[in-house]
């Protein structure tokens, strides 16, 4: 990690509130430490600085790679990726009832989900546990 970047973490994880943008994988429950990503690929002409980081888990980070838009599933209509520094979370997604599986409610969202794979069997497995512990839906 470049030291500019580095320097900004701590600013970043208070911020994202020590979640992944995407999901919401605190990164407390995970026990992995959150990544620091360009909302706008470096290869896109994104830049290192804080308007264009958020922290994201692993695995939203390597399946998000360059992508900055997706298809609707539900239209197939292509739109922008859900941006965690400029939209509102709870107005993009929503956890199933049981707290296992993330809600695309609007075309952002539906594309993440899709994009990002939210709702993988792995991360399904791992929210279950984490609800019977209670520390999953994140508040």
């Amino acid at each position: 990690m470049k030291p500019a970047i580095r320097k900004l973490r701590p600013t970043l994880a208070v911020a994202a509130n020590h979640r992944c943008g995407y999901c919401q994988t605190q990164e407390v429950v995970s026990g992995i430490p959150l990544t620091v990503e360009h909302l706008l690929p470096r290869a896109q002409g994104g830049k290192d600085e804080e308007e264009n980081l958020w922290l994201s888990c692993r695995l939203c980070n390597e399946a998000k790679s360059g992508q900055t838009q997706a298809p609707d599933p539900q239209t197939g209509q292509i739109v922008p990726l859900f941006n965690p520094r400029t939209q509102q979370w709870s107005v993009h997604f929503a956890w199933s009832e049981d707290g296992t599986i993330i809600l695309g409610l609007t075309p952002h969202g539906r594309a993440t989900v899709y994009a990002l794979d939210l709702n993988s069997e792995f991360r399904v497995r791992s929210r279950v546990l984490w609800v019977e512990i209670g520390k999953h839906p994140p508040d």
